[in-house]
């Protein structure tokens, strides 16, 4: 692999970080990979585990959520069956699958983090520790919402979360895009690269032949157009230590615009089914 970008975690530590190019897969790795990881979510700054709603960042990415949710009840409900079970791996403080719950799924959820799942239990929403914990069944439709990046042993978790999914079942996996025009206009100093808890870091051919073995295809695509906005917020702050909302907006626009054209957006939602289907 070769070299292709120098990093840091700007969040926590400020250690830096390298991101290898398997040009293969056309994605990216970062090195080194810490052996604890679970130290770099320490922070009030990683909302999805906080639900931190101080920073003005924190309350914009909360105030986009609840659009997000009904977004991601409404993909979800357009591929379900008469089973409606979902699992969703890494499910953060279990905003979504109490979304899911209350559109009538039965739903399971996976969560390392210990302080994540204290918080959703005070929500009344249950999240086991890891797969093992998980009752022994196939779900419907497993919903990994920018979760992939971060998972230490990718292929053999990815294989795990697979065996799990019925046969005419459908993975939903978003996950942010090193190939898009934010990523390449901040270089650097983008917030989507979020190292070390981005371990990898995905284009659209990626996504394709990682699955492709494990007999999952593409199916469709979808932007999340808000990520632009958020993550060029993040970005601009750690370019300059300031907010810079204006530019941030800008950029968010020019990303997306160019997203359309060229359909490399900041953050993309895919749809995967088995290749039978």
């Amino acid at each position: 692999m070769k070299p292709f970008l120098k990093t840091k975690d700007f969040s926590v530590t400020g250690e830096a970080f390298e991101l290898l190019l398997d040009k293969d897969l056309q994605m990216l790795v970062t090195r080194p990979q810490p052996e604890n990881l679970n130290a770099y979510y320490q922070s009030e700054a990683y909302i999805s585990h906080t639900d931190a709603n101080s920073a003005f960042s924190d309350k914009i990415y909360q105030g986009v959520k609840t659009f997000s949710l009904w977004m991601k009840t409404r993909l979800i409900n357009g591929y379900a069956n008469n089973n409606r079970s979902l699992l969703d791996f890494g499910a953060g403080t279990g905003d979504f699958l109490l979304a899911a719950q209350k559109n009538g799924w039965t739903v399971d959820g996976v969560e390392p983090n210990r302080d994540a799942r204290m918080r959703s239990r005070e929500k009344r929403m249950e999240l086991r520790r890891d797969m093992d914990a998980l009752p022994k069944k196939h779900f419907q439709i497993i919903t990994l919402w920018h979760v992939l990046e971060h998972l230490p042993d990718l292929e053999n978790q990815m294989a795990q979360l697979i065996r799990r999914l019925e046969d005419d079942g459908t993975m939903i996996i978003a996950v942010p895009n090193f190939k898009s025009f934010d990523a390449r206009h901040y270089r650097e100093f983008w917030a989507a690269y979020d190292v070390p808890r981005h371990l990898w870091h995905f284009s659209r051919i990626s996504i394709e032949k990682l699955f492709e073995k494990y007999g999952l295809k593409v199916v469709r695509t979808e932007p999340m157009v808000f990520d632009a906005f958020y993550v060029s917020l993040l970005s601009e702050k750690y370019k300059t230590g300031k907010q810079n909302f204006i530019k941030a907006l800008y950029l968010g626009v020019l990303s997306n615009m160019s997203g359309w054209l060229t359909k490399e957006h900041s953050s993309i939602i895919y749809i995967l089914q088995k290749k039978e289907r």
